[in-house]
């Protein structure tokens, strides 16, 4: 059966893998109200389209942080992807760099900084956790810029673990055969078998919890690469991330697997722009499953959008083949929608191209004559 978009990759993922597996890439906390919300709030923006523009060429290409990339659509951190495909991080990291975009790769990979690095040139981000060893965090930082990756993206929503009930019923842990491979030499690889989620015992014995601000100006003495600062989704904690010195922004609520309760992201998104006055770029990730949610994003106010889940549960469909046909079907989506709405490259994309359910309406209203 062939496959015309991004979300029929979740039900052929959920044949093909373990429960174990599939569940914790798929869930949510708790209720899963924020996930299926952050889905839910796409579908309340609607378009405004413009209509006799001449877009027979239209440009998609877009620079981040100084980065040339063909699209504004890059992929966000997932942990563990050798459990949805024995080639894990390494297809998705050959994927993003045949589609000439960014792949951030996750601290909990089952391939190391320099396992991806080795896979070939491409621009890559590395997602941080901050363990309560700060020689571990000074450590990793270090590794990620010798193998050549260009940014931290710092996770700043987890001095906990959100409670994933699947993970808790499945008894969640890394499977036997596979590390966390950026912490294996120091014995920070593995995972116990516990009676909840391993994760979140894990989590509990080694993320630091303390985790503040001042931390935040820490790293930028351990490192030259930018920072950007993930899972800010209000104005306020948008204005002190720029006042630590964080390069960018991505509003994000981790997936919806964090704070059950929390508006989507798509939601949030337009405080968090108009708090950062164009100071720094802000992006966005969770619940982009078209083409039509990056231009909604784009007119929001977003420099770009990052895709979680589309990855994992594509590759564990087709591998390498299944994240390039996900960067591909979306690029196509994205042109068509800039397309029909009157828009030929992203600088063209505005807020008056869509209306939010929080807009007043417009209505002209025409003088007699």
């Amino acid at each position: 059966m062939e496959i015309t978009n991004v979300s029929e990759y979740e039900a052929i993922a959920k044949e093909k893998l373990p429960k174990m597996i599939f569940d914790y890439y798929a869930s949510g906390a708790e209720d899963q109200w924020t996930l299926k919300e952050n889905r839910n709030a796409f579908s309340r923006i609607l378009f405004r389209p413009r209509i006799l523009i001449d877009v027979s060429k239209i440009d998609m290409t877009t620079t981040i942080l100084g980065f040339k990339i063909s699209m504004p659509i890059m992929i966000a951190p997932t942990a563990m992807q050798k459990m949805a495909h024995p080639e894990g991080e390494y297809a998705t990291a050959r994927a993003a760099s045949a589609a000439n975009t960014i792949m951030t790769l996750s601290s909990w990979a089952t391939s190391s900084v320099e396992e991806v690095a080795s896979t070939g040139p491409g621009i890559r981000f590395f997602q941080l956790y901050v363990y309560k060893d700060r020689k571990v965090v000074e450590q990793l930082v270090r590794r990620a810029e010798r193998a050549g990756f260009k940014a931290i993206a710092l996770t700043v929503d987890t001095p906990r673990l959100g409670r994933r009930e699947a993970d808790i019923k499945n008894r969640f842990t890394l499977p036997p055969f596979l590390t966390l491979k950026n912490f294996e030499g120091l014995d920070l690889g593995q995972m116990e078998k516990t009676s909840d989620s391993g994760l979140s015992s894990y989590v509990a014995g080694q993320i630091d919890r303390t985790l503040s601000w001042k931390d935040v100006q820490w790293l930028q003495t351990i490192t030259k690469m930018p920072i950007l600062v993930k899972g800010v989704v209000t104005a306020e904690d948008t204005r002190l991330a720029i006042q630590a010195g964080a390069a960018g922004i991505i509003v994000s609520n981790h997936g919806a697997r964090q704070l059950d309760y929390a508006p989507a992201t798509i939601s949030c998104l337009e405080e968090v722009v108009k708090a950062a006055q164009g100071r720094v770029p802000v992006f966005l990730d969770g619940g982009v499953r078209r083409g039509t949610d990056v231009f909604k994003a784009l007119a929001l106010g977003a420099s770009g959008i990052f895709i979680g889940r589309p990855v994992v549960f594509s590759l564990a469909a087709e591998g390498e083949a299944g994240v390039r046909k996900v960067l591909q079907m979306l690029r196509d989506e994205f042109e068509l929608t800039m397309a029909l709405s009157g828009c030929r490259s992203l600088k063209e994309i505005s807020r008056s191209h869509i209306v939010t359910e929080y807009d007043q309406p417009r209505i002209a209203i025409t003088p007699r004559l």
